[in-house]
């Protein structure tokens, strides 16, 4: 095994091989290539001399150098005549990252992908991320923008944008834990009324976001649609998140994004029958997780679900306009039936 002596005094670094099953964290992409400038450049920089140029600390430049050396495999080595780093042999060019060409193209379609993500908060991160992986390719791949933005393309109907100001407000206040207060708008009301939230996940759910929290006044998990949410304010006091808070657990028998609290939760068995037309359309998608199809004659089937309330898979079951009809369980075939009904009212 090699190893270097190290130099405190005049900016050395111990360089050591990584240990089995070491993990080095990835340093930002452009602090390196600076660093392979300046090695490159025959000035045998060390240290010290790489932290003053970089304004960062010198445990930063050994790290930095620990990862070009043994995950980019860089021939750095340490002169201890000229107190400074150098390359043992000539290096053309600083290591690009590897992409395939369907790889770039995943991430270019990505990019168009951010439309759900427009005017957010996360929008700009997003597209700088997505700018950075690209130019860190160095052209090995090149695909024309424009024949991408021909070929594909993404539409979502019905997308709800929510004022920027409760979006920021209450994204921020998920990632610190902080507890908040604001005016909502439930479906039914007329009237705003005052909520105090422990806000634990913030979720975009068929084009619409939502935050999932614990009401403080209610002692339950709630769901609130951002863009019935106004004057929203971040409190002082943080909390931590259940450790066994999960919400693909807490929305495991919601066919949409409301979850039935209490005794009510129980799920339910609903069957729903669907006529050949609608059969094919239903069999390309998943609807649910517990999701069972059963195939009829004549081409029908069946589609099964365990699930904890009615409302959403009720307005879901008219949508196919005749072509869907409830076999189980009565409940939900009698909610269906009566909504039938009052649309055919004068």
């Amino acid at each position: 095994m090699k190893k270097w002596s190290r130099r405190e005094a005049d900016g050395g670094l111990s360089l050591r091989e990584p240990a089995i099953g070491e993990r080095f964290s990835r340093p930002p992409w452009e602090r390196m290539m600076r660093m392979h400038r300046l090695i490159q450049s025959g000035k045998f920089p060390n240290c010290r001399k790489l932290s003053e140029e970089l304004e960062v600390c010198a445990k930063t430049i050994q790290r930095d150098i620990d990862f070009m050396r043994y995950r980019l495999q860089l021939p750095i080595e340490y002169d201890q005549l000229k107190f400074g780093f150098f390359y043992t042999e000539p290096v053309e060019a600083f290591p690009a990252m590897e992409m395939s060409e369907g790889e770039l193209v995943a991430l270019l379609v990505a990019e168009k992908a951010l439309g759900q993500h427009r005017g957010t908060s996360f929008e700009r991160p997003l597209r700088i991320a997505c700018q950075r992986l690209a130019e860190g390719l160095q052209d090995r791949v090149t695909v024309n923008w424009n024949d991408l933005d021909t070929a594909i393309s993404f539409r979502n109907a019905g997308v709800a944008k929510p004022e920027m100001a409760v979006f920021d407000a209450v994204s921020k206040a998920v990632m610190e834990s902080v507890e908040i207060s604001f005016q909502y708008l439930k479906l039914r009301s007329t009237q705003h009324e005052f909520r105090r939230v422990r806000p634990y996940h913030l979720g975009c759910v068929e084009n619409q976001w939502y935050v999932f929290g614990y009401d403080l006044d209610r002692g339950q998990i709630r769901t609130f649609a951002l863009p019935r949410m106004r004057a929203v304010k971040l409190t002082k006091r943080h909390f931590e998140r259940p450790a066994d808070f999960s919400i693909k657990e807490h929305l495991a028998e919601s066919f949409g994004v409301f979850a039935v609290a209490g005794a009510e939760k129980r799920p339910q068995r609903v069957v729903v029958r669907f006529d050949a037309f609608a059969a094919r359309l239903v069999s390309e998608r998943t609807w649910h997780p517990t999701q069972e199809i059963r195939s009829l004659p004549g081409g029908e089937i069946e589609l099964t679900m365990q699930l904890g309330g009615f409302e959403e898979v009720e307005r879901w079951v008219l949508s196919w306009a005749g072509r869907a009809k409830v076999i189980a369980p009565k409940a939900l075939r009698e909610r269906v039936r009566a909504a039938a009904r009052k649309i055919l009212e004068d």
